[in-house]
């Protein structure tokens, strides 16, 4: 029975997010936390990985508490299942660095989902290393810059602007929207676990220049795109999402490209939604993803 102090006061909706190893009684105990704290379980999903041996749960509970007798409830538990845990408020804005080239489709549609409330990021900048873009952010209203990368030297400065930008901007998520630069092994480690990238679905085929052209030359029946974490393995990262659509023959390479873009944009947005809602978890080399 809660008082009616308890009853009557506000309710914070918050987002738990956890992994730890696969144990009897972990849903029992955190539970049992989160009814301590007089919270309501709103949303509830877990998985056992076989693979792993790690168990993963995400939960949205409505509490009459602050986030610090939140997590106070919560710690006990935590310490008895060795729990990796985060702990945040359902909807806020994650703050997102995107990194751009000359393709507008996916920073296009990152930045219209923003402004449009469909999409819960706050995007304080997008960096490229080109200046085509610059009129399509301030369409939106959110702040460009550019520094072009042309060899070894400058490649360095860009990616040192990378973690200055990280910094100055609090940044949890740096997304790459058809970026078209390789990140070093070592700004791939600074950024593991918060850097989401977007690729067309043919590789390892159809590699280099107009992909889609190559496709088309080859008769192709299928058009993907794969988002996934950025990782020093080139293109290899745990996958996050990915989408496909039937071609055939009668589509030119032009709208092969068409068709391509809109499933760059749409799978990399979805990607990008769900790490903003913390549905992403990862199991090792893969995703656990609570859609």
């Amino acid at each position: 029975m809660t008082s009616d102090a308890t009853a009557s006061a506000p309710h914070n909706h918050w987002v738990l997010t956890f992994v730890c190893p696969d144990a009897p009684g972990i849903v029992h105990a955190i539970s049992g936390a989160i009814v301590e704290a007089s919270g309501n379980i709103t949303e509830s999903q877990q998985f056992s990985s076989a693979d792993t041996g790690r168990f993963f749960m995400r939960l949205q509970v409505q509490a009459p508490t602050d986030q610090q007798q939140f997590e106070a409830a919560i710690t006990p538990v935590a310490e008895r299942f060795e729990l990796d845990w985060q702990l945040d408020r359902v909807g806020r804005p994650l703050r997102t660095l995107v990194l751009a080239s000359t393709a507008a489709h996916c920073v296009n549609d990152l930045l219209f989902r923003q402004r449009a409330g469909q999409l819960p990021v706050e995007i304080p900048l997008v960096l490229s290393n080109h200046g085509s873009l610059r009129e399509l952010a301030a369409f939106y209203g959110v702040p460009f810059e550019s520094q072009s990368v042309t060899d070894a030297a400058s490649k360095a400065l860009f990616e040192r602007r990378i973690l200055e930008a990280v910094e100055e901007h609090d940044i949890e998520l740096v997304v790459l929207a058809r970026y078209m630069q390789i990140l070093s092994p070592e700004l791939c480690e600074k950024l593991a676990g918060r850097a989401i990238n977007i690729h067309h679905s043919f590789l390892p085929g159809f590699k280099g220049a107009n992909p889609y052209r190559q496709a088309h030359a080859r008769g192709v029946k299928l058009i993907g795109a794969t988002a996934h974490f950025v990782t020093s393995d080139l293109d290899e990262g745990p996958i996050i999402e990915q989408n496909v659509v039937r071609v055939d023959h009668a589509q030119s390479p032009a709208e092969l490209v068409a068709i391509g873009q809109d499933e760059e944009s749409r799978t990399l947005t979805q990607a990008v939604k769900w790490f903003a809602e913390d549905r992403v978890l990862l199991d090792g080399a893969r995703t656990i993803i609570f859609r």
